[in-house]
């Protein structure tokens, strides 16, 4: 499976970066760091050829414009391995690069994740992931809670990372905005 995602600025990827390693020192959290890179993603999907979904989505990047999205609050999806996240509000525009995109690599999708859908999606910036238990979640909100999570950040890249090993690396990356593609 492949990610599509936006990737954060490095301004907010040192933030996210510098509380993900707070908990790894805290808490001994530390499979999200797994992805290298912070992001929030569209979609998860197998693809029939990269090629044709680099081709899409270099397409849809050039032709939509960078635009801001802001985060708020802390959230958490239960159960076993609790995940626990920052919300990226979905707003007209966050909504319709998500629908671009789901549109655009339909054709070329063998499979995606039941979560991607327009119904169920919910962007985020994941800070913990698989190595969060339900024992650990109340002290790590407790310990997070002590700041805001209210950031303004810029969607102006759609990206692809890959699973290499036990990482999710970036495959390419595609800047918004540039000139339509011949």
């Amino acid at each position: 499976m492949l990610a599509i995602t936006s990737l954060l600025s490095p301004p907010h990827v040192s933030r996210i970066n510098t509380i993900i390693k707070s908990l790894e020192e805290k808490f001994g959290l530390d499979d999200v760091q797994a992805t290298l890179d912070p992001h929030l993603t569209y979609q998860l999907a197998g693809v029939k050829k990269l090629s044709s979904l680099k081709k899409v989505l270099a397409e849809v990047a050039a032709t939509t414009e960078p635009f801001p999205a802001f985060t708020t609050g802390l959230g958490v999806f239960p159960g076993e391995r609790p995940v626990i996240y920052i919300p990226v509000l979905r707003s007209d525009a966050l909504n319709a690069l998500h629908r671009r995109i789901r549109e655009a690599t339909a054709p070329l999708c063998l499979r995606t994740d039941k979560f991607s859908g327009p119904d169920c999606w919910l962007p985020h910036i994941s800070l913990a992931l698989h190595d969060t238990t339900p024992d650990l979640l109340g002290p790590v909100l407790a310990y997070l809670n002590q700041e805001t999570y209210n950031l303004k950040i810029i969607i102006d890249n759609l990206a692809i990372l890959r699973q290499e090993g036990e990482l999710f690396v970036r495959e390419e990356v595609f800047e918004m905005g540039a000139k339509v593609l011949a």
